[in-house]
């Protein structure tokens, strides 16, 4: 969804989670070879850290095998989970963060086991199914604790769009609900949109902070 190229599916044509799981597991190497930009999305966590201002709980949604933004969130001092639904990129992951405890599950599915302080969801939530996607930026916006901060990244689209776009040889499939959309469920979640940025405009790649109140 970053890139507004691809080819449009019809909702009866979406992937399921387990679909993508899939895939990545078959590219998983590509985000733990020494080649992939690791400072990727930290200039944007450390905006949004700085809403926090205390290290505490964090969580990261969708992790991945780069261990970027658990090595940047351990480094001020917070206890880390993370959750990924592809095995390859967990197994990749714990390599790398033994001292990190790690969730093999779709996030659709997953229940919070408790509150979070920090919640990133990085480019990981945008392959959620498009009539499950709001849904799930609910549960993340519940899964904060008072005073805590979620960053994530969608579509930077107006109505809700759904793409297959290719990656590393394999298809991906994307989903947004729009920033209307968006915007309209944080507030009625009770949080506040802290930040929203265009941040490799002129592609359409979309990243919000947003902050439940103490």
């Amino acid at each position: 969804m970053g890139k507004p190229t691809g080819t449009r599916r019809k909702m009866d044509d979406m992937m399921e989670p387990r679909e993508t799981a899939a895939t990545y597991d078959r590219i998983a190497h590509h985000w733990a070879d020494d080649v992939f930009p690791t400072a990727d999305g930290i200039a944007q966590h450390q905006r949004a850290l700085r809403f926090l201002g205390r290290p505490g709980l964090a969580i990261d949604i969708g992790c991945g095998s780069s261990g970027r933004f658990s090595d940047l969130l351990l480094a001020r001092g917070f206890a880390v989970e993370a959750l990924d639904f592809s095995a390859e990129m967990i197994a990749l992951a714990k390599e790398k963060h033994p001292q990190v405890l790690f969730h093999h599950a779709d996030i659709c599915a997953w229940q919070f086991p408790k509150g979070y302080d920090f919640i990133s969801a990085w480019d990981s939530i945008w392959h959620v199914p498009l009539d499950r996607s709001l849904t799930v930026v609910e549960k993340l916006c519940a899964g904060l604790n008072p005073g805590g901060v979620l960053i994530f990244t969608s579509g930077g689209v107006d109505a809700p769009e759904e793409v297959t776009n290719p990656c590393h040889g394999e298809p991906l499939y994307h989903a947004a609900p729009g920033i209307p959309q968006l915007l309209r469920l944080v507030d009625r979640c009770g949080c506040i949109c802290r930040h929203l940025e265009y941040d490799q405009h002129p592609e359409r790649h979309l990243y919000l902070i947003v902050q439940k109140p103490s």
